[in-house]
């Protein structure tokens, strides 16, 4: 899929977003289910130590740390996930190949560096939240393609929190549409998935009455959700990075320029990221 590179209004984002997932659906969704698959059965494990020996509940230090483990675990899947989808995101929109394995090899060392980065945005984020609510939805926005701009431009932690800063300023109103749209694509789907193992189970998932199956029952449905809609999001802020290089940075005429200098003969130009 060749895309061309120009400045897009939020509309045209959010159906390139779309069109972006639709037609390399089976890229996206098998980056993000690898890491999810293994926090699977983390997830149905925990449900399984939940039983104890005989049906009989474990103890409240064992249940902390196992929370613990699969918290940072979760954590470290995640991050994965989210810079392989950038990166994937990245070569197709630079019309570049892109395949599960490449993403992933790309960003093996990028991991716990984008770990860090999303505690350190996520805890300022929530202090900002503490401060009614406003400061926290602005610091959300300031920072929401400083990710991307990591991985991709291999930056630092502070570094790459500047670098979003400065690419979302001015435009920040499309971050709140692109929030709330896959925030509430998410919320539905998670209650739609509630409401249906609910509905065959005759429990809630969450209820503490809820039978063993019942619980990985609800560990699967999560993954389905994590894996099918969880890229949906890293996709749009990715491309919403490369809007704003085009609009701050003129980046379709550095791509362009690069192709005519990588044509001629002789040259050794190397291509931009």
């Amino acid at each position: 899929m060749s895309i061309t590179l120009r400045p897009l209004s939020t509309g045209q984002l959010l159906d390139l977003t779309f069109s972006l997932y639709r037609s390399h659906f089976g890229l996206f969704v098998g980056i993000a289910s690898v890491p999810y698959l293994v926090y699977l059965v983390l997830q149905l494990a925990g449900v399984a130590l939940g039983l104890g020996v005989k049906g009989a509940a474990t103890s409240p230090f064992t249940a902390i740390v196992a929370g613990l483990l699969i918290g940072i675990a979760s954590l470290c899947l995640t991050a994965a996930a989210q810079a392989a989808t950038i990166v994937a995101v990245s070569n197709v929109y630079l019309d570049r190949p892109a395949t599960v394995m490449t993403s992933y090899s790309r960003v093996s060392h990028e991991v716990i560096g984008v770990v860090l980065l999303t505690l350190a945005v996520g805890i300022l984020v929530g202090l900002g939240f503490l401060l009614l609510i406003i400061p926290g939805l602005l610091l959300a926005i300031k920072w929401a393609v400083a990710v991307p701009a990591k991985v991709l431009e291999n930056k630092g932690i502070s570094d790459a929190m500047s670098r979003s800063s400065d690419l979302t300023r001015g435009d920040r109103s499309r971050y709140v549409a692109i929030f709330l749209l896959f925030g509430a694509i998410s919320i539905v789907v998670g209650l739609a998935l509630n409401w249906l193992i609910s509905l065959v189970a005759g429990v809630g998932p969450q209820a503490t009455n809820a039978p063993v199956m019942v619980r990985a029952l609800a560990a699967f449905a999560q993954f389905l959700s994590n894996s099918i809609i969880g890229p949906l999001l890293t996709i749009s802020l990715s491309l919403a990075y490369y809007d704003a290089r085009v609009r701050k940075e003129a980046f379709d005429l550095q791509m362009m320029m690069s192709a005519i200098d990588a044509s001629r003969p002789g040259s050794s130009a190397v291509a931009a990221t």
